[in-house]
């Protein structure tokens, strides 16, 4: 069975969704046949409303067709009167009413949309238990249509050497959603222990958010001991996981994490908010409560000055056994083929 699988553009744009995308497509080996489509999403204007519904139509009755949720819960008026002669299933990475800062009346208008959409797909695919009981109860999705594939990783076998607790790793891109100042705003209340930390990901999402963490960092004296490194993928994210003894993910919401199970294939465990589907992926991490700087300090110190407890989530992490991207193909597959 082949699988036509929409997509939001170009796919080598770091975000994570985007990661998952490439990461199925390439496992699958040619079962999962990329279309991607460009623009305006996931509020589509006229033009991108007909670049989707070109490609659409472009596929024979009765094609099996994957879309990125993305680029499908936001445009109900092309999928709908198509439902009937595709099979189509939607790749839901964050339910779109979830992105952070959004006014109420855009959220509730993408909610609105994307429940149109996922009433007229045949089946929807999450990628956390979270992200299922969550399009359950908003959407009404019955049960039997919802299918969950979490992530997997990319993993060279290789893992972290282990440091002295100091070296500290956020790896997101830079908005409001993944909460840098919150992070920053934590880490200036242990200037006086030692720890470096590497912020890891795009600068370029939202430039304002961006200026407010650099001004956050200069104002607390951080600037020697904060870096923004921008993108990294391949051996140099390898590298930086394997340099770290911990993750931070401080996010105000989050599908699942997939930068902590990445983390953990390295033997590094992480220190994360209790949002979303982050409890579904923090293994043997710590969680804390998101929007609270002193709660994630405390957590962070605690790491920092306690041996046994690194030792602890140390051994643990190392424990873990990473899921591959094969056996996430696999199951996607298979749940769109239901």
């Amino acid at each position: 069975m082949t699988v036509h699988f929409v997509v939001p553009g170009d796919l080598d744009e770091p975000s994570g969704g985007n990661v998952y995308d490439r990461q199925v497509i390439t496992a699958a080996g040619g079962a999962l046949r990329e279309l991607p489509v460009p623009g305006r999403w996931p509020l589509p204007d006229a033009a991108t409303s007909r670049r989707l519904a070109d490609a659409l139509d472009a596929l024979p009755d009765g094609a099996t067709v994957l879309l990125d949720g993305l680029c499908a819960c936001g445009a109900p008026e092309v999928l709908e009167p198509r439902a009937r002669r595709l099979r189509l299933a939607v790749l839901v990475h964050l339910p779109l009413a979830d992105e952070t800062g959004l006014a109420p009346g855009v959220a509730a208008d993408l909610a609105a949309r994307e429940r149109r959409v996922l009433a007229a797909a045949r089946v929807v695919v999450t990628t956390s238990p979270w992200a299922a009981r969550s399009v359950a109860e908003r959407h009404g999705v019955a049960a039997e249509r919802v299918r969950t594939v979490v992530p997997g990783v990319v993993w060279s076998g290789v893992r972290a050497s282990g440091g002295d607790g100091g070296r500290l790793l956020c790896v997101a891109s830079l908005t409001p959603r993944k909460a840098q100042d919150v992070l920053v705003t934590a880490l200036a209340e242990l200037a006086d222990l030692p720890w470096r930390c590497a912020l890891v990901g795009p600068l370029t999402r939202d430039g304002g958010y961006t200026d407010l963490v650099r001004s956050l960092i200069d104002s607390h004296g951080l600037a020697d001991r904060i870096s923004l490194r921008g993108p990294l993928s391949g051996a140099a994210l390898e590298a930086a996981y394997v340099g770290a003894d911990l993750l931070l993910l401080p996010s105000r919401a989050e599908t699942y994490g997939m930068v902590i199970t990445e983390a953990l294939a390295y033997g590094v465990p992480a220190i994360a908010t209790s949002v979303g589907g982050i409890p579904d992926a923090i293994g043997p991490g710590v969680l804390v409560a998101p929007e609270d700087p002193a709660a994630l300090a405390a957590a962070l110190r605690r790491w920092l000055a306690d041996a046994d407890h690194r030792a602890r989530l140390r051994a643990a992490a190392a424990a873990t056994r990473p899921r591959t991207w094969d056996r996430a193909a696999a199951e996607l597959l298979a749940a769109v083929a239901r």
